[in-house]
């Protein structure tokens, strides 16, 4: 899978462990009552075996995978941020920003075993239109490894069109706060169930980046990116997602233009919304955070501050917004925090946006946590 994991040895570690603005009153209502749901917590210290085991006990005290998965269709969004030459210190990029191939192959087997019919492994890498598996083994991982890893998985670029004739329209409920619907892949329409699979990480623009921040990286930059098509998406992705965070234009005439031109053109505002927007539009059925090995410092090697950081967690859950919220929790930081507290210092808090749109709650004292105690596992995301 990469240099110093065969992929005899993965196969066989699968073996083994199988044996802040104003809001309206109608926004209002829906915090009130934002669902929430379990999450689980799992001390695991290196990637191999314990990985698998972990998950598989965690999976368990949420109510175990099968009446999630058995018989249905699974699409993972993945995290493979910025490109493959990003690196920390010259550190494998699963080490450090993106979520490891010990993670996805676990998470992978899991689901299979639990009856899931299909396994479908999403991501847009950036500038390109290469297939996905092209795209891994630049970073020295043999994709073949997952598909060994349960009878039926696929791989697809979801930065553009892909293999589908149009794309998809995903509305959010309530109107929404940037855009009223987003045009996407079909990859996120065509699935039953939607598993986001993160980092545990700080973002530069965002605060943190989980498992709602990964959905960021769902939209198609031949619609929303800076060099996107004007009228029509244009036929293969270049650049970032530079409209989101500035505005400094629109996307394809094909898809809806902002609710509000005359909103803030500031990143920290515009983020969390469009974030907070496609988790209401594409709702995440499970979350899982890779925090076995991660960075802190903000979300790649590109941000200034950036270290690497040993945390030894997985956090998993049904619910996107109270996963979020525990992962928070054990980074040390307050998930009832909004702009101007960390680590929303200079943006408003994407948990807090989800909350408003009725995604789900924020609020630990709603949150039940099975597993290890967020008191026995937390860290200070600072000064790690």
């Amino acid at each position: 899978m990469i240099k110093d994991c065969t992929r005899r040895e993965f196969l066989g570690t699968l073996g083994t462990a199988v044996a802040g603005i104003c809001v309206s009153p109608a926004r209002l209502a829906f915090a009130s009552r934002a669902p929430t749901a379990p999450v689980a917590v799992g001390r695991c210290y290196i990637y191999g075996a314990e990985v698998v085991q972990v998950l598989s006990t965690m999976f368990d005290q949420l109510g175990g995978l099968e009446r999630l998965v058995k018989g249905k269709t699974v699409a993972i969004k993945i995290n493979l941020t910025g490109l493959a030459a990003n690196r920390l210190r010259h550190l494998p990029l699963e080490l450090t920003h993106w979520t490891h191939p010990q993670v996805i192959g676990a998470t992978v087997h899991l689901l299979g075993q639990a009856g899931a019919r299909r396994i479908r492994l999403l991501e847009s890498p950036m500038s390109t239109a290469e297939p996905l598996e092209e795209f891994m083994l630049q970073a020295n991982w043999e994709p073949r490894d997952f598909m060994s890893a349960a009878p039926v998985v696929e791989f697809e670029n979801t930065n553009y069109l892909g293999r589908a004739k149009k794309y998809s329209r995903l509305w959010v409920p309530d109107g929404g706060l940037m855009f009223r619907a987003y045009d996407l892949n079909h990859s996120y329409e065509d699935c039953d169930v939607f598993v986001s699979l993160a980092k545990l990480k700080e973002h530069a623009t965002a605060g943190v980046t989980l498992s709602m921040k990964n959905c960021f990286g769902i939209t198609p930059c031949t619609i929303y990116g800076e060099e996107a098509g004007r009228d029509e998406p244009s036929l293969v992705p270049r650049g970032g997602r530079g409209m989101f965070h500035h505005g400094e234009r629109q996307p394809s005439k094909s898809a809806l233009s902002e609710i509000d031109l005359r909103s803030p053109r500031d990143p920290g505002y515009r983020v969390p919304r469009v974030v907070a927007d496609l988790v209401a539009a594409r709702p995440v059925h499970l979350a899982v955070i890779d925090g076995v090995e991660t960075m802190m410092g903000g979300e790649g090697p590109w941000t200034s501050g950036r270290r690497h950081v040993k945390s030894g967690l997985l956090i998993a859950g049904t619910n996107c917004v109270t996963t979020d919220a525990v992962a928070m929790a054990l980074m040390g930081f307050d998930p009832i925090a909004d702009r101007g507290k960390p680590p929303f210092e200079t943006c408003d808090s994407t948990l807090r946006l989800a909350e408003d749109l009725g995604v789900g709650s924020r609020d630990l004292r709603q949150i039940e946590v099975v597993g290890t105690p967020i008191a026995q596992a937390k860290f200070n995301a600072r000064s790690a």
